[in-house]
Protein backbone atom coordinates (compact mmCIF):
# COMPACT_ATOMS: atom_id res chain seq x y z
CA UNK A 1 0.00 0.00 0.00
CA UNK A 2 1.25 3.52 -0.99
CA UNK A 3 1.91 6.05 1.69
CA UNK A 4 -0.97 8.36 0.56
CA UNK A 5 -3.43 5.71 0.85
CA UNK A 6 -1.62 4.32 4.36
CA UNK A 7 -2.47 7.07 5.95
CA UNK A 8 -5.61 7.67 5.25
CA UNK A 9 -6.40 4.02 6.36
CA UNK A 10 -4.45 4.29 9.55
CA UNK A 11 -6.03 7.70 10.40
CA UNK A 12 -10.22 6.54 10.09
CA UNK A 13 -11.48 5.02 13.54
CA UNK A 14 -12.48 1.32 12.33
CA UNK A 15 -14.16 1.07 15.59
CA UNK A 16 -16.67 4.00 15.53
CA UNK A 17 -20.23 2.64 14.13
CA UNK A 18 -21.97 5.45 13.89
CA UNK A 19 -20.97 5.54 10.39
CA UNK A 20 -19.54 9.14 10.11
CA UNK A 21 -16.99 9.55 7.74
CA UNK A 22 -15.20 12.18 9.63
CA UNK A 23 -13.39 10.71 13.14
CA UNK A 24 -15.43 12.47 16.03
CA UNK A 25 -13.63 14.11 19.77
CA UNK A 26 -13.78 12.07 22.75
CA UNK A 27 -13.21 14.64 25.43
CA UNK A 28 -14.27 12.91 28.52
CA UNK A 29 -11.53 12.97 31.29
CA UNK A 30 -13.38 9.87 32.35
CA UNK A 31 -15.04 6.30 31.59
CA UNK A 32 -18.08 4.02 33.12
CA UNK A 33 -16.28 1.47 35.53
CA UNK A 34 -18.11 -2.03 35.65
CA UNK A 35 -19.71 -3.52 39.23
CA UNK A 36 -17.26 -6.02 38.83
CA UNK A 37 -14.51 -3.32 39.02
CA UNK A 38 -13.80 -3.73 34.97
CA UNK A 39 -13.84 -1.20 31.95
CA UNK A 40 -15.60 -2.75 29.24
CA UNK A 41 -14.31 0.21 27.17
CA UNK A 42 -10.95 -0.57 28.01
CA UNK A 43 -10.36 3.21 28.74
CA UNK A 44 -10.20 4.24 32.16
CA UNK A 45 -8.75 7.49 32.55
CA UNK A 46 -7.77 10.02 30.19
CA UNK A 47 -4.41 10.94 31.49
CA UNK A 48 -3.90 6.92 30.90
CA UNK A 49 -5.55 6.65 27.80
CA UNK A 50 -8.50 8.14 25.42
CA UNK A 51 -9.78 6.81 22.15
CA UNK A 52 -8.03 9.84 20.20
CA UNK A 53 -4.83 9.40 21.65
CA UNK A 54 -5.46 5.75 21.17
CA UNK A 55 -5.70 6.16 17.40
CA UNK A 56 -3.25 9.12 16.87
CA UNK A 57 -0.87 6.54 18.83
CA UNK A 58 -1.52 3.52 16.68
CA UNK A 59 -1.70 5.21 13.34
CA UNK A 60 2.07 7.07 14.56
CA UNK A 61 3.65 3.52 14.96
CA UNK A 62 2.26 2.01 12.18
CA UNK A 63 3.62 4.47 9.53
CA UNK A 64 6.77 4.47 11.48
CA UNK A 65 7.26 1.05 11.12
CA UNK A 66 7.66 0.84 14.72
CA UNK A 67 6.50 -1.61 17.69
CA UNK A 68 4.50 1.03 20.17
CA UNK A 69 3.99 5.07 20.13
CA UNK A 70 3.60 7.58 23.05
CA UNK A 71 1.84 10.74 22.41
CA UNK A 72 3.55 13.80 24.18
CA UNK A 73 1.57 17.44 24.89
CA UNK A 74 4.88 18.90 23.19
CA UNK A 75 7.74 17.68 21.35
CA UNK A 76 9.95 18.31 24.88
CA UNK A 77 8.01 16.62 26.78
CA UNK A 78 8.55 13.83 24.85
CA UNK A 79 12.46 13.94 24.88
CA UNK A 80 12.02 14.63 28.69
CA UNK A 81 9.97 11.33 29.09
CA UNK A 82 12.90 9.70 27.16
CA UNK A 83 15.31 11.16 29.11
CA UNK A 84 13.66 10.08 32.53
CA UNK A 85 13.61 6.85 31.60
CA UNK A 86 17.39 6.72 32.41
CA UNK A 87 19.14 6.27 36.02
CA UNK A 88 21.14 8.54 38.03
CA UNK A 89 24.82 8.43 36.84
CA UNK A 90 24.05 7.96 33.45
CA UNK A 91 25.64 9.69 30.27
CA UNK A 92 24.47 10.95 27.05
CA UNK A 93 26.10 11.93 23.76
CA UNK A 94 23.74 15.29 22.06
CA UNK A 95 24.77 16.59 18.84
CA UNK A 96 26.93 20.10 18.75
CA UNK A 97 23.77 21.03 16.42
CA UNK A 98 20.34 20.17 17.44
CA UNK A 99 17.11 22.03 18.36
CA UNK A 100 18.93 24.29 21.48
CA UNK A 101 16.42 23.45 23.97
CA UNK A 102 17.63 19.57 24.11
CA UNK A 103 21.34 21.15 25.26
CA UNK A 104 19.58 23.27 27.72
CA UNK A 105 16.92 20.37 29.27
CA UNK A 106 20.16 18.69 29.63
CA UNK A 107 22.35 20.88 31.26
CA UNK A 108 19.38 23.00 33.46
CA UNK A 109 17.56 20.19 34.44
CA UNK A 110 18.83 16.34 33.75
CA UNK A 111 22.29 17.61 35.75
CA UNK A 112 20.50 17.93 38.81
CA UNK A 113 19.35 14.18 38.41
CA UNK A 114 22.66 13.14 38.39
CA UNK A 115 22.98 12.80 34.01
CA UNK A 116 26.11 14.00 32.58
CA UNK A 117 26.60 14.85 29.00
CA UNK A 118 28.88 15.70 26.39
CA UNK A 119 28.00 17.55 22.94
CA UNK A 120 30.17 16.36 20.18
CA UNK A 121 30.10 16.56 16.30
CA UNK A 122 27.29 13.86 14.92
CA UNK A 123 29.14 14.07 11.29
CA UNK A 124 32.31 12.45 13.05
CA UNK A 125 31.92 9.39 13.60
CA UNK A 126 35.36 9.08 15.11
CA UNK A 127 34.92 12.06 17.82
CA UNK A 128 31.31 10.10 18.97
CA UNK A 129 33.63 7.54 19.41
CA UNK A 130 36.51 8.84 21.91
CA UNK A 131 33.29 10.73 23.65
CA UNK A 132 31.72 7.43 24.48
CA UNK A 133 32.23 6.78 28.35
CA UNK A 134 31.24 3.11 30.22
CA UNK A 135 27.93 4.79 31.22
CA UNK A 136 27.07 6.46 28.11
CA UNK A 137 23.34 4.96 27.92
CA UNK A 138 21.92 7.22 25.30
CA UNK A 139 23.18 8.32 21.73
CA UNK A 140 21.24 11.37 21.01
CA UNK A 141 20.92 12.37 16.86
CA UNK A 142 19.37 14.89 14.83
CA UNK A 143 19.58 14.30 11.06
CA UNK A 144 19.60 17.27 9.39
CA UNK A 145 20.09 19.12 12.32
CA UNK A 146 18.88 22.24 13.53
CA UNK A 147 19.83 24.97 12.42
CA UNK A 148 22.96 23.92 9.95
CA UNK A 149 21.32 20.58 8.27
CA UNK A 150 24.39 18.56 9.30
CA UNK A 151 23.70 15.28 8.13
CA UNK A 152 25.03 11.81 10.40
CA UNK A 153 25.45 8.43 9.23
CA UNK A 154 22.08 7.18 11.37
CA UNK A 155 23.52 3.12 10.43
CA UNK A 156 26.84 3.91 11.93
CA UNK A 157 26.21 5.90 14.36
CA UNK A 158 23.44 3.14 16.03
CA UNK A 159 25.44 0.46 15.19
CA UNK A 160 28.22 2.28 17.64
CA UNK A 161 25.95 2.83 20.10
CA UNK A 162 24.84 -0.92 19.96
CA UNK A 163 28.02 -2.08 20.15
CA UNK A 164 28.61 -0.21 23.21
CA UNK A 165 25.45 -1.26 25.24
CA UNK A 166 23.82 2.21 24.29
CA UNK A 167 20.54 3.41 22.98
CA UNK A 168 20.49 5.06 19.90
CA UNK A 169 17.42 7.61 19.67
CA UNK A 170 16.85 10.17 17.18
CA UNK A 171 14.31 13.90 16.58
CA UNK A 172 13.33 13.08 12.99
CA UNK A 173 10.80 16.00 13.22
CA UNK A 174 11.96 17.71 9.95
CA UNK A 175 11.92 14.49 7.78
CA UNK A 176 8.97 12.35 9.19
CA UNK A 177 8.64 8.80 8.31
CA UNK A 178 7.50 10.23 4.60
CA UNK A 179 11.21 10.92 4.13
CA UNK A 180 13.39 9.35 6.44
CA UNK A 181 12.60 5.61 8.37
CA UNK A 182 15.37 5.55 11.36
CA UNK A 183 14.26 2.26 12.75
CA UNK A 184 15.17 0.81 9.12
CA UNK A 185 18.43 1.97 9.94
CA UNK A 186 18.90 0.34 13.48
CA UNK A 187 17.85 3.32 15.76
CA UNK A 188 15.56 2.42 18.75
CA UNK A 189 13.95 5.38 19.56
CA UNK A 190 12.50 8.40 17.24
CA UNK A 191 11.04 11.84 18.44
CA UNK A 192 8.52 13.84 16.83
CA UNK A 193 7.59 17.21 17.73
CA UNK A 194 4.07 16.72 16.66
CA UNK A 195 3.45 20.47 16.58
CA UNK A 196 5.34 20.88 13.05
CA UNK A 197 4.37 18.30 9.97
CA UNK A 198 2.11 16.23 11.19
CA UNK A 199 -0.19 19.11 12.71
CA UNK A 200 0.57 20.97 9.94
CA UNK A 201 -0.92 23.99 10.28
CA UNK A 202 0.71 25.55 13.30
CA UNK A 203 -2.89 25.13 15.46
CA UNK A 204 -1.88 22.28 17.64
CA UNK A 205 1.06 21.39 20.15
CA UNK A 206 2.58 17.70 20.53
CA UNK A 207 5.46 14.94 20.37
CA UNK A 208 5.63 11.47 20.16
CA UNK A 209 7.70 8.48 21.08
CA UNK A 210 7.92 5.41 18.39
CA UNK A 211 9.79 2.04 19.71
CA UNK A 212 11.70 -0.03 17.34
CA UNK A 213 10.44 -3.73 17.33
CA UNK A 214 13.76 -4.76 18.81
CA UNK A 215 13.91 -2.80 22.00
CA UNK A 216 13.20 -4.70 25.37
CA UNK A 217 9.76 -4.97 26.63
CA UNK A 218 10.96 -3.17 29.86
CA UNK A 219 11.42 0.05 28.03
CA UNK A 220 8.49 0.33 26.29
CA UNK A 221 6.89 0.05 29.80
CA UNK A 222 8.99 2.04 31.60
CA UNK A 223 8.25 5.37 28.95
CA UNK A 224 4.58 4.14 29.51
CA UNK A 225 4.95 4.56 33.12
CA UNK A 226 6.66 8.00 32.74
CA UNK A 227 4.06 9.46 30.75
CA UNK A 228 0.99 8.19 32.78
CA UNK A 229 2.73 9.28 35.84
CA UNK A 230 3.65 12.50 34.59
CA UNK A 231 0.71 13.61 33.17
CA UNK A 232 2.46 15.40 29.64
CA UNK A 233 -0.73 14.10 27.36
CA UNK A 234 -2.17 15.60 24.83
CA UNK A 235 -5.48 16.62 25.13
CA UNK A 236 -8.38 14.75 23.28
CA UNK A 237 -8.61 17.38 20.50
CA UNK A 238 -5.07 18.02 20.17
CA UNK A 239 -4.76 14.46 19.48
CA UNK A 240 -8.30 14.74 16.93
CA UNK A 241 -6.06 17.54 15.10
CA UNK A 242 -2.99 15.56 14.83
CA UNK A 243 -4.65 12.47 13.19
CA UNK A 244 -6.30 14.91 10.80
CA UNK A 245 -3.22 16.53 9.60
CA UNK A 246 -1.58 12.86 9.38
CA UNK A 247 -4.29 12.52 6.44
CA UNK A 248 -2.19 15.18 3.66
CA UNK A 249 0.93 14.53 5.18
CA UNK A 250 2.34 13.30 2.42
CA UNK A 251 0.61 15.81 -0.02
CA UNK A 252 1.83 18.70 1.73
CA UNK A 253 5.43 17.69 2.26
CA UNK A 254 5.71 16.49 -1.14
CA UNK A 255 5.19 20.22 -2.23
CA UNK A 256 6.86 21.59 0.34
CA UNK A 257 9.88 19.80 -0.53
CA UNK A 258 9.72 20.64 -4.01
CA UNK A 259 9.26 24.13 -3.01
CA UNK A 260 12.58 24.36 -0.73
CA UNK A 261 14.47 22.49 -3.70
CA UNK A 262 13.84 25.01 -5.78
CA UNK A 263 14.21 27.87 -3.31
CA UNK A 264 17.85 26.72 -2.14
CA UNK A 265 18.91 26.21 -5.98
CA UNK A 266 17.83 29.50 -6.59
CA UNK A 267 19.56 30.76 -3.36
CA UNK A 268 22.30 29.11 -3.67
CA UNK A 269 23.26 31.07 -7.37
CA UNK A 270 22.25 34.31 -5.65
CA UNK A 271 25.30 36.75 -5.38
CA UNK A 272 24.39 38.51 -1.97
CA UNK A 273 23.56 35.02 -0.28
CA UNK A 274 27.20 33.31 1.10
CA UNK A 275 25.60 29.85 1.79
CA UNK A 276 22.81 28.08 1.58
CA UNK A 277 22.71 24.72 4.04
CA UNK A 278 20.65 22.41 2.54
CA UNK A 279 21.49 18.59 2.06
CA UNK A 280 19.41 18.38 -1.71
CA UNK A 281 22.28 20.74 -2.78
CA UNK A 282 25.16 18.58 -4.35
CA UNK A 283 27.31 21.45 -2.65
CA UNK A 284 26.38 19.88 0.54
CA UNK A 285 29.07 18.27 2.39
CA UNK A 286 26.82 15.55 3.16
CA UNK A 287 24.99 15.44 0.24
CA UNK A 288 25.80 11.49 -0.66
CA UNK A 289 24.66 10.48 2.52
CA UNK A 290 21.48 12.60 2.64
CA UNK A 291 20.94 10.07 -0.33
CA UNK A 292 21.36 6.94 0.57
CA UNK A 293 19.26 7.60 4.01
CA UNK A 294 16.55 9.87 2.72
CA UNK A 295 14.31 9.44 0.04
CA UNK A 296 15.98 11.40 -2.60
CA UNK A 297 13.73 13.95 -1.28
CA UNK A 298 15.68 16.58 0.84
CA UNK A 299 12.90 18.22 3.10
CA UNK A 300 11.29 21.59 3.06
CA UNK A 301 13.96 23.47 5.97
CA UNK A 302 16.96 25.57 4.57
CA UNK A 303 18.78 27.82 6.30
CA UNK A 304 20.86 30.47 4.61
CA UNK A 305 23.71 33.45 5.50
CA UNK A 306 22.99 36.27 4.47
CA UNK A 307 25.17 39.86 5.37
CA UNK A 308 27.84 40.17 7.58
CA UNK A 309 25.85 40.17 10.60
CA UNK A 310 22.73 39.93 12.55
CA UNK A 311 21.51 43.00 12.09
CA UNK A 312 22.27 42.56 7.88
CA UNK A 313 20.34 39.31 8.00
CA UNK A 314 17.42 40.48 10.01
CA UNK A 315 16.98 43.57 7.81
CA UNK A 316 16.30 40.77 4.97
CA UNK A 317 13.96 39.43 6.86
CA UNK A 318 11.50 42.95 7.31
CA UNK A 319 12.15 43.01 3.12
CA UNK A 320 10.31 39.94 2.74
CA UNK A 321 6.55 40.18 2.35
CA UNK A 322 5.56 36.01 2.34
CA UNK A 323 7.97 34.43 4.44
CA UNK A 324 6.79 35.45 8.02
CA UNK A 325 9.15 35.75 11.15
CA UNK A 326 8.11 33.57 13.73
CA UNK A 327 9.42 30.94 15.25
CA UNK A 328 8.05 26.96 14.27
CA UNK A 329 8.37 24.83 11.31
CA UNK A 330 6.30 22.32 9.42
CA UNK A 331 2.92 24.47 8.67
CA UNK A 332 1.69 25.28 5.23
CA UNK A 333 2.84 28.59 5.49
CA UNK A 334 6.50 29.71 5.12
CA UNK A 335 8.18 31.01 8.27
CA UNK A 336 11.93 32.40 8.79
CA UNK A 337 13.22 32.98 11.82
CA UNK A 338 17.12 34.27 12.78
CA UNK A 339 17.85 31.64 14.75
CA UNK A 340 21.14 33.14 16.82
CA UNK A 341 18.95 35.60 18.29
CA UNK A 342 16.69 33.03 19.68
CA UNK A 343 19.43 30.35 21.23
CA UNK A 344 21.53 33.19 22.94
CA UNK A 345 24.87 34.13 23.04
CA UNK A 346 26.29 31.03 23.98
CA UNK A 347 24.75 29.38 20.91
CA UNK A 348 27.37 28.21 17.89
CA UNK A 349 24.97 29.15 14.85
CA UNK A 350 26.46 31.99 12.83
CA UNK A 351 25.13 35.17 13.45
CA UNK A 352 24.07 35.72 9.81
CA UNK A 353 22.01 32.71 9.59
CA UNK A 354 18.25 33.01 9.04
CA UNK A 355 16.50 29.16 9.32
CA UNK A 356 13.83 28.93 6.83
CA UNK A 357 10.49 26.95 6.81
CA UNK A 358 9.40 26.42 3.41
CA UNK A 359 5.29 27.05 2.56
CA UNK A 360 2.80 25.19 0.14
CA UNK A 361 2.70 28.98 -1.65
CA UNK A 362 3.47 28.79 -5.67
CA UNK A 363 7.20 28.88 -5.63
CA UNK A 364 7.49 31.43 -8.33
CA UNK A 365 5.69 33.96 -5.76
CA UNK A 366 8.40 32.74 -2.86
CA UNK A 367 11.54 33.26 -5.31
CA UNK A 368 10.03 36.56 -6.20
CA UNK A 369 9.68 38.05 -3.23
CA UNK A 370 13.65 36.67 -2.02
CA UNK A 371 14.32 38.36 -5.31
CA UNK A 372 13.29 41.80 -4.33
CA UNK A 373 14.15 41.24 -0.60
CA UNK A 374 17.94 40.96 -2.15
CA UNK A 375 17.65 43.43 -4.42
Amino acid sequence: MKTETQVIQLTENHEDNSGAVANGICPSTTFKREVDGSYQSGYVYTRHSNPNRALLEQALAKLEGGAQAFAFASGMAAISAVLQTLKSGDHILLPDDAYYSVQLLAKDVFSRWGLSHTVVDMTDIASVKAAIRPKTALIWLESPSNPQLKISDIKALSDLAQAHGALCAIDNTWCTPILQKPLDLGVDVVMYSTTKYFGGHSDCLGGAVILSESLDKKWSEALKNVQNLSGAVPAPFDCWLMVRGMKTLPLRLKQQSQNAAALAEFLNQHPKIQAVHYPGLPSHPQHTLAKSQMTGVFGAMLSVQVGENSDEAMAVIGRLQLFTAATSLGGVESLIEHRKSVEGNLSVTPDNLLRISVGIEHIDDLIADWTQALD
